[in-house]
């Protein structure tokens, strides 16, 4: 076979085997190597450095390259860079031999932290996201979730506040709230929902339904909200899908209000006539997301000078060993020393969620409504 003609033949294949290489591992393609390149490279300067320095450059120097690594590669490249570190480590422990010994816990937190990372990658690479992107993330979304629960500017007739705090004091809550004014600035609606379970566990379900909800909220006749909200809690399917709610719709130029529960805890309404706080137990309706085509009936009343609304979450007044009963009088209590406060019920939110029966075993969240 003449030499000419096999030259040919392999630089007309070697294209061929090219695109075969490609196909068969398709994240080459998407790979950028840059990062990886670098890691490596401080990799292999480490264990140059070693050989220079033996007795000044540790062993240990490794595990900062490896947690970087670990921190900002996907875990395909993390492989790469981790077997290259591996066998840096063995060859130039070979190379020095008894001038700089490998010793078993250096190795064994090498191999420890190797795994520790892959495991960190790993679960990251499950979501769709690398390296740090993923904190980036939930941080965005705990913030977009309490961004939901803000109130709407009001008139100077009228004031509002909203507390929340979740268990353990987590980052993220079963209980939030959502509010939103009319185009015209008349009606104010505020839904606080608690969501089964608490803390991070209910946090996921809790950020998707704010959402749902909030577009909801607005769109929606008064009276229609909580039905529309259970269909959709219906349509979702999910194991633990029930929730509690509460719906308020004020009208901000007459102070008429109507408010409906969904399996939630009565609000409470203070009266600037008596000095006195009542609940109102009216328009009781189901749970959300167990009941198809559940009715919820609606309680009307009206928000005079002086008078306030106060919505709260179950954590605010139930506890293991107390009764219910207990924890709405330990509340109206709290809400009682603030009648004769100069700046009216500022204040009085937060201070429910501090001094809850639930303490913080439970997702708290308050929304205070008042007429000065």
């Amino acid at each position: 076979m003449a030499p000419g003609s096999a030259v040919a033949r392999l630089t007309h294949a070697a294209p061929r085997r090219l695109r075969r290489l490609v196909i068969a591992a398709p994240w080459l393609q998407r790979a950028s190597w840059p990062g990886t390149t670098a890691v490596i490279v401080v990799g292999l300067a480490i264990g140059w450095a070693i050989l220079v320095w033996p007795t000044q450059v540790p062993w240990s120097a490794f595990v900062f390259v490896i947690v970087v690594a670990g921190l900002f590669l996907e875990p395909r490249r993390l492989v790469l860079v981790y077997a290259v570190l591996l066998v840096t480590m063995v060859a130039v422990g070979s190379r020095l031999g008894p001038v700089k010994p490998a010793t078993l816990g250096a190795q064994g937190i090498a191999v420890l932290t190797i795994a520790l990372m892959l495991w960190l990658s790993t679960a990251r690479a499950k979501l769709g996201v690398v390296g740090v992107v993923g904190e980036s993330m939930l941080v965005d979304m705990r913030d977009r979730l309490r961004a939901q629960g803000r109130l709407p500017s009001l008139p100077p007739s009228w004031r509002a506040e909203v507390a929340l705090e979740s268990a353990h004091g987590d980052g993220f809550a079963g209980d939030f709230v959502v509010a939103t004014r009319s185009t015209d600035g008349n009606l104010l609606e505020i839904a606080l929902v608690d969501v089964s379970g608490k803390g991070r566990q209910a946090g996921t379900r809790s950020l998707l339904l704010s959402g749902a909800l909030g577009g909801l909220l607005g769109a929606m006749s008064e009276c229609g909200f909580l039905r529309s909200a259970n269909n959709h809690l219906l349509r979702l399917r999910w194991p633990e899908g029930f929730a509690t709610a509460v719906h308020l719709a004020v009208h901000l130029d007459t102070g008429a209000f109507t408010i409906g529960y969904a399996g939630h805890p009565a609000a409470a309404q203070f009266s600037a006539g008596s000095g006195r706080w009542r609940l109102l137990d009216g328009g009781r309706g189901p749970l959300l997301g167990v009941i198809e085509d559940a009715d919820y009936p609606r309680e009307s009343g009206v928000l005079r000078r002086g008078d306030a609304l106060l919505l709260y979450s179950d954590g605010v007044i139930e506890s293991r060993d107390k009764a219910l009963v207990d924890g709405i009088d330990r509340m109206l209590g709290r809400a009682e020393s603030f009648v004769t406060n100069p700046t009216g019920f500022d204040g009085l939110a937060q201070r429910l969620c501090e001094t809850a029966m639930a303490g913080s075993g439970d997702d708290r969240a308050v929304v205070t409504i008042w007429r000065p």
